[in-house]
């Protein structure tokens, strides 16, 4: 069963990847800020499509009570959001230090359109924190659950 990140965040991201991707073509200061950050935000951004945002494609077929045993295969990329969530907490902290350093030299050089693109996606990461990566790790626990299987405690 293949599994879509919802296109509402998909959205959002190719709408960050794009601002990003204009901010990087900044030169000077602001430029160079921009692609550390680049760097930074790459590899997490391919493990997000890869493993934590998909399983949020089945959040509306299991609120309505909806279930198939071909759900199950979800177990695999929750578990693997699972093992990896510590290490992605600490890319977020990389990222948000390196929206820091963007931000203030766009303050510093009158980039107002950076600035503003640079405090969203500091809120976007939190948004992944405390809502994405939990609502995900809550479908693969639903899904044990209606596999009858024991959902492990937490650590």
């Amino acid at each position: 069963m293949k599994f879509t990140i919802p296109l509402p965040l998909q959205n959002e991201h190719e709408a960050l990847h794009e601002r990003l991707r204009r901010a990087t073509q900044a030169g000077g200061e602001v430029g160079e800020a921009a692609k550390t950050l680049a760097q930074l935000m790459h590899p997490h951004f391919i493990k997000e499509d890869e493993f934590a945002l998909p399983p949020l494609g089945l959040l509306a077929a299991l609120a309505r009570g909806e279930w198939s045993a071909e759900m199950a295969e979800v177990l695999t990329l929750t578990d693997q959001l699972e093992a990896e969530l510590p290490q992605m907490l600490a890319e977020h902290e990389g990222i948000v230090a390196a929206l820091k350093t963007l931000r203030d030299a766009a303050s510093r050089t009158g980039r107002s359109d950076i600035v503003a693109f640079a405090e969203p996606l500091t809120e976007h990461a939190r948004t992944e924190e405390e809502v994405m990566y939990p609502a995900a790790v809550l479908v693969g626990q639903l899904v044990r659950q209606r596999l009858g299987q024991r959902v492990p405690a937490a650590a």
